[in-house]
């Protein structure tokens, strides 16, 4: 390719103003105005002519998609950390790399993680909507709307990257203590610091926790990783949070327990088969038991410029005929 010649960049989705402006200047760039998520059709076709892709956790970009591209595409510039919606095996391949934005969405995704860990033991949203419904409120009284005190509580981390070691800075701060499961045991010196107890069984934590944080990847291996059979080791009036990936989750099962009282509740910000939602967790949010929100952890202003400058980083280094910082190979999946 011609040093003079702008790569042709096609974006799926719509991304801030100050970000595509950026990629304008820099890119021959195709953005998505209308934010309408593309088919694995249009997804195919953007394959076909396209020098750099940048789709987000909507897009699967799975074996069949990765047939229809392009001998010019050689970078795929997720928007986003997490890259589960790829198949980076095949990518890799076929040639093509594959890039993410690591790192500046840890302090959002932490702080709606520990959002909903006060949000559902103490029921916020049920209290809320008690202001907002057609029925007025009949004022205070001693023993209406009882939660549960964090304070003291044990909290079990399950993935204790970024993201988890953020959160247990958060939990302690609330007196919480610190529990967590992880593929590798953190350093002595991290241990320390967040007072975190280690626990190589997942099960045996499981079983003495009264809140647990799901914070790891979805990959093959954390697929259902908290299933069935995992769940049943809860206390009864222990609650989950999951603001990581749905997937890593047995929905039904979940569901299943928290009608059944066999679960204290929930605190959700993923599905498993987004975006689509059970049916039977907006009745059980209804009813007070879960609180359910559309996959918000990341979602700040701050936080979308900075994913945005990241894949501009990464194209940009790409393009100069350097390695990407953010490169994603399948063995650190």
């Amino acid at each position: 390719m011609p040093k003079s010649k702008k790569p042709l960049v096609i974006v799926t989705r719509k991304l801030p103003d100050s970000v595509e402006t950026r990629m304008r200047e820099l890119f021959d760039v195709r953005l998505n105005f209308d934010d309408k998520p593309m088919t694995q059709a249009q997804l195919g076709e953007a394959m076909k002519i396209a020098d750099v892709l940048v789709p987000t956790v909507t897009d699967r970009i799975d074996t069949a998609v990765l047939k229809e591209a392009g001998p010019n595409l050689k970078l795929i510039a997720n928007f986003g950390n997490g890259v589960d919606n790829i198949d980076v095996a095949s990518a890799m391949q076929r040639g093509i790399t594959v890039t993410n934005t690591p790192g500046v969405l840890t302090e959002d995704t932490a702080d709606m993680t520990m959002a909903l860990i006060l949000a559902v033991p103490r029921r916020l949203a049920e209290g809320s909507m008690v202001l907002t419904s057609d029925k007025d409120w009949a004022g205070w009284t001693p023993t209406w709307m009882l939660g549960h005190r964090i304070w003291g509580k044990r909290l079990g981390i399950i993935g204790m990257g970024r993201i988890g070691q953020a959160v247990a800075r958060r939990a302690s701060a609330f007196g919480l203590q610190i529990h967590y499961h992880n593929r590798k045991r953190v350093s002595a010196k991290i241990e320390e610091e967040l007072q975190a107890t280690y626990w190589e069984s997942l099960d045996q934590m499981l079983a003495r926790m009264d809140i647990v944080s799901v914070n790891c990847p979805h990959t093959p291996a954390t697929y259902h990783l908290l299933s069935a059979r995992r769940l049943k080791q809860l206390r009864p009036g222990a609650y989950v949070v999951n603001t990581s990936r749905g997937e890593v989750i047995d929905e039904n099962a979940l569901i299943r327990m928290i009608a059944a009282g066999e679960i204290g509740g929930a605190g959700l910000d993923v599905f498993e088969h987004e975006p689509a939602v059970n049916p039977k967790l907006a009745r059980l949010a209804r009813e007070g038991k879960v609180v359910l929100l559309p996959h918000m952890g990341s979602a700040t202003i701050e936080g979308r410029i900075d994913m945005g400058e990241k894949v501009i980083v990464n194209i940009k280094t790409f393009m100069d005929g350097h390695r990407p910082p953010d490169r994603v190979l399948p063995s650190m999946l």
